[in-house]
């Protein structure tokens, strides 16, 4: 016992150490575990909240009824149609006049379903949306096309994994899981308009992005749609009447008839009186509130985006292999729309156009413009009409008409008749198998007047008919006299730029018809409707 060794200090001293060495490990371990599940719940709620970049906003920004109706009586377009000539381009529209101002400002509230839209699919109340709270992962498809070779327009269809950022007008496609490694970051300027010469239309980025790098740093979604999108821009020409169908109406109509319903419209240049005017016809194109474009701070994701609208001809569609659409398409959407009756001109019976019964007659409705390009001798035209068989009705449509009001009387007219101007855009009210006459002023108008009216109403299933006012019946032989280069050479006017054109035979030309010169045109639209 007594021989038994003790532990000198040199062994105390390491054991020591050891004890020591082994308490400071565990405490660390243990302050650390405490910290991670402290740290839980605060991680787990950061990634709930709707400020996280991942996170879905539960309500997106929209232009509301109350907002519209509050825009509509401070935003309504102040330009007239002469303001608006001045801004064409000659290249972009084919000599296009700017008329009068629309004849129909309609004060429906948009989104309000009312007795205008019988046929309205009234909106929901969020497009479809999924929430995003997933890392970038790469899509199996990524493809831009973009046209740029139509004679008016710049667009682009993207696919696969787009993010538009609004209020920067961008649009960032995402590179696919199967792009090459050696593709490139591309970028393309789009003008959402119709008309790529209205430079005050702000343009949309349109980037394709070229590696999984540049992807990680592409902004999340806040949103993400399961429905495709259309942007397009508002403004431009459109507050004449002429160009909110041509520019905007027929090419919205072209690029989202095809989903039923179920696509996006995201604006730029948005135009809440436009919006309302047209609201019929928007809820039944879209189910879906517009997003005003520039003012919205979401990150919006899509599968499929249209960037801009294409414009083929002037108030037409152009048919192609990749375009199933057509004129009829459109009026007949039209007459769905504000509820048509009438899908054929009036039968007429034998003895029908001598008969003292208007009801029974073919009726014509006489556009009497109130200003420039006006008739001045309406009442011996309208007496020229009714001895030629027809039941005549002047029409002057306010301002502020109603669209539906106004679709509605001129679906009830067989035959369309006034000189080149925007009224003659009513002609897609008409039913089809009606007839349009157009008088064309003097000045060597026809080309214009056939490219703005006479192929679309050919188009539409209508009647066209065209009378060229002379030089005797222009109010412009008696302003300048028969040796003024405007009257002798309208050619040579036309070479020294639309300008000059505009501003003679368009702008200050009034038309005085000789009417035994013009019954001939009567009698052919009589004798067309005979032979129905």
């Amino acid at each position: 016992m007594g021989s038994e060794a003790k532990p000198g200090k040199a062994a105390m001293k390491g054991w020591a150490q050891r004890y020591l060495n082994l308490s400071f490990v565990a405490g660390f371990l243990l302050v650390l575990l405490t910290y991670v599940v402290l740290s839980q719940p605060q991680r787990f709620a950061a990634i709930s909240t709707t400020t996280s970049p991942n996170a879905v906003a539960k309500m997106a920004p929209r232009v509301t009824a109350a907002e519209h109706r509050k825009s509509a009586a401070t935003e309504a377009p102040g330009e007239t149609g002469e303001e608006k000539k001045e801004q064409m381009k000659p290249e972009a529209s084919g000599n296009q006049d700017q008329d009068e101002k629309q004849q129909g400002q309609e004060e429906e509230t948009w989104r309000t379903k009312d007795e205008d839209s019988a046929a309205t699919v009234t909106a929901t109340e969020e497009p479809r949306t999924k929430r995003d709270d997933r890392d970038v992962q790469l899509s199996e498809e990524a493809k831009v096309v973009c046209n740029r070779d139509g004679p008016f327009s710049d667009t682009c269809e993207v696919t696969g994994d787009v993010r538009i950022n609004g209020s920067a007008l961008s649009v960032t496609l995402l590179p696919s899981s199967r792009q090459e490694t050696t593709s490139r970051r591309q970028q393309w300027k789009i003008r959402p308009y119709s008309r790529r010469t209205m430079t005050d239309i702000r343009e949309v980025t349109v980037t394709q992005l070229a590696s999984a790098d540049e992807a990680s740093a592409a902004p999340a979604c806040t949103v993400t749609h399961e429905v495709p999108a259309i942007v397009f821009a508002l403004g431009g020409l459109t507050g004449n009447y002429f160009h909110d169908f041509s520019d905007a109406l027929v090419p919205l109509f072209v690029a989202s008839r095809r989903y039923g319903g179920e696509v996006l419209f995201l604006v730029s240049n948005i135009q809440p009186w436009w919006l309302a005017k047209y609201g019929a016809v928007v809820r039944r194109l879209s189910k879906y509130d517009a997003v005003d474009l520039d003012k919205d701070n979401q990150t919006r994701c899509f599968r499929h985006v249209s960037v801009g609208l294409r414009l083929t001809k002037e108030f037409d569609i152009a048919a192609g292999k990749n375009n199933p659409l057509s004129m009829p398409d459109f009026t007949a959407f039209l007459r769905e729309t504000y509820s048509l009756p009438r899908n054929s001109p009036t039968k007429i019976s034998l003895g029908a156009t001598g008969s003292n019964d208007d009801n029974q007659k073919p009726r014509l409705m006489l556009i009497h413009r109130s200003h420039y390009r006006k008739l001045l001798n309406v009442p011996e035209i309208v007496a020229a009409a009714e001895s030629a068989g027809f039941a005549v009705t002047i029409s002057d449509p306010r301002f502020d008409v109603r669209i539906s009001d106004l679709a509605k009387s001129v679906n009830s007219f067989d035959v369309l008749m006034g000189v080149h101007g925007a009224g003659l855009t009513n002609a897609a009210f008409l039913p089809p198998g009606g007839v349009v006459i157009q008088v064309v002023p003097y000045g060597k108008m026809e080309g214009l007047a056939r490219t703005d009216f006479g192929e679309p109403v050919k188009d539409m299933g209508l009647e066209y008919l065209e009378y060229s006012v002379s030089a005797q019946e222009s109010s412009l032989l008696e302003m300048l006299g028969p040796e003024h280069l405007v009257i002798k050479d309208p050619e040579a006017v036309h070479r020294s730029g639309w300008d000059k054109v505009a501003e003679y035979y368009l702008g200050k030309q009034d038309v005085r018809l000789d009417v035994e010169r013009f019954r001939p045109t009567l009698d052919k639209a009589m004798e067309y409707l005979r032979q129905r």
